[in-house]
């Protein structure tokens, strides 16, 4: 009910407008100054226009997602299928959190679907701005989808002014799973050529966000940095932890060799790590986790397995043998790279000429069935823009959920009017509603 309330509302109602001055104010405040001023220029399509509802029971089942992929992740039988598609590394790194698993949903009248899980996902600090910026609007008259409780993590911080304390605390969690009372002296966030990275901004929140609890922060390219046998250095400075939000997911190229070497030797903290992108993020495992006979197989029990088919679009490995059977259902499918992020490499099968199809055949590839994705109109008489809903989340909990709402066939960020944009959370069904 809440889900069709949702709907109407991101169709017809315009009231509650995220203002950039407003969001550029929160960032400033948040440590970024002078940059908070430069992204209203270099950045048209961070924020979105206007906030997207989402339904009180939608945000229930999101959580429930994430809590039947955490129960199945941690089956040994899983683990096992899931590390033998990886590269050794993956299997080869110790079995400690990764921070900020990004779970990205689709809204439809069938309730959330999820479409894919990142390792690496940006942008919380981000949405966390625009989330306090709407505060300023009619949206303070709106609840926030609130944060899971979990007994695994610390109590919850409630709306989201205490966030960065949360986060702050996930980085002492994780590094304390991986070397108990060892001090936290040096956090390297790491990406390849990281000042060119549209979400820059970013990594300089979470530099001041970590700079505050004492911590010396770095923001560096890979090539910087150099493993001497005993300790991961850049510039001579010792590195304990890595918040890795590189793409090249099992640190293969050439300037990661330092990183790789310094994390199999234990000599830094990686997070997140090849075996989180493994266990997590490789789209194999949506195939794994839309066959119910395998489901079963594992013991994974019968709530979770109704969970996961309910939620998680059909999704098959491609092979050659079935080239003809997923050419002619294309038009139901999106084709994405199994080890891929974001929408590089990816395919809606109406797309697809055939001569691109046969090229993926060879490659490594899964079939999703295609859901739609959720409508926001920013204003009157203006053009349908698109959402997805996005999840961060630690250790099973989510910290923070928004919407990124686009133009086009997937999210870019480059859109004037769409961005990252609040979620606002539906009233439930007897507890009325005017708008």
């Amino acid at each position: 009910m809440t889900g069709t309330v949702a709907a109407a509302l991101n169709r017809t109602c315009f009231c509650v407008p995220v203002e950039p001055a407003d969001v550029h104010e929160e960032l400033a405040r948040a440590g970024l100054g002078e940059a908070a001023r430069r992204l209203s220029e270099s950045h048209p399509g961070l924020f979105a226009s206007q906030g997207v509802f989402v339904g009180r029971e939608d945000v229930a089942r999101m959580q429930a997602v994430v809590d039947a992929i955490e129960a199945v992740v941690a089956l040994p039988a899983y683990q096992t299928a899931a590390l033998a598609d990886a590269p050794p590394i993956a299997a080869e790194l110790p079995a400690h959190p990764a921070v900020l698993h990004g779970f990205d949903f689709h809204l439809g009248e069938s309730g959330p679907r999820l479409i894919e899980i990142n390792t690496n996902a940006g942008g919380i600090m981000l949405a966390l701005a625009a989330n306090r910026a709407l505060h300023r609007g009619c949206g303070a008259l709106w609840e926030r989808p609130p944060a899971a409780n979990s007994d695994r993590t610390p109590p919850d911080p409630g709306i989201d002014a205490a966030l960065p304390e949360a986060l702050w605390w996930m980085f002492v969690d994780v590094w304390q799973q991986a070397r108990g009372g060892w001090p936290l002296n040096r956090i390297a966030i790491v990406d390849e050529r990281p000042q060119e990275q549209y979400l820059y901004p970013e990594f300089e929140l979470f530099a001041v966000l970590l700079r505050r609890h004492g911590v010396a922060v770095d923001i560096a390219d890979p090539a910087e940095l150099e493993f001497d046998g005993e300790r991961l250095r850049r510039h001579g400075q010792a590195v304990d932890l890595v918040y890795n939000r590189c793409t090249d997911f099992y640190l293969e190229g050439a300037a990661l060799a330092a990183l790789q070497q310094a994390a199999l030797a234990r000599a830094v903290v990686l997070t997140p790590d090849p075996r989180a992108h493994a266990l997590y993020a490789n789209k194999r495992n949506l195939a794994r986790m839309t066959d119910p006979e395998r489901l079963a197989e594992w013991g994974v029990d019968r709530s979770v397995r109704e969970v996961l088919l309910r939620a998680i679009p059909r999704t098959e490995i491609v092979r050659p043998e079935h080239a003809e059977r997923l050419w002619a259902e294309r038009k139901r499918l999106f084709f994405k790279p199994a080890r891929g992020f974001g929408s590089r490499g990816s395919y809606r099968g109406d797309k697809l000429t055939r001569g691109r199809f046969e090229a993926l055949l060879a490659d490594d590839y899964v079939a999703q069935a295609l859901v739609p994705p959720g409508a926001r109109l920013p204003g009157a008489g203006a053009g349908d823009f698109r959402f997805d809903v996005r999840s961060w989340v630690y250790r099973g909990r989510t910290l923070l959920q928004a919407a990124r709402v686009y133009r086009g066939q997937t999210t870019n960020f480059r859109t004037a009017g769409g961005g990252f944009a609040p979620l606002l959370q539906t009233p439930a069904a007897d507890e009325g509603l005017a708008c």
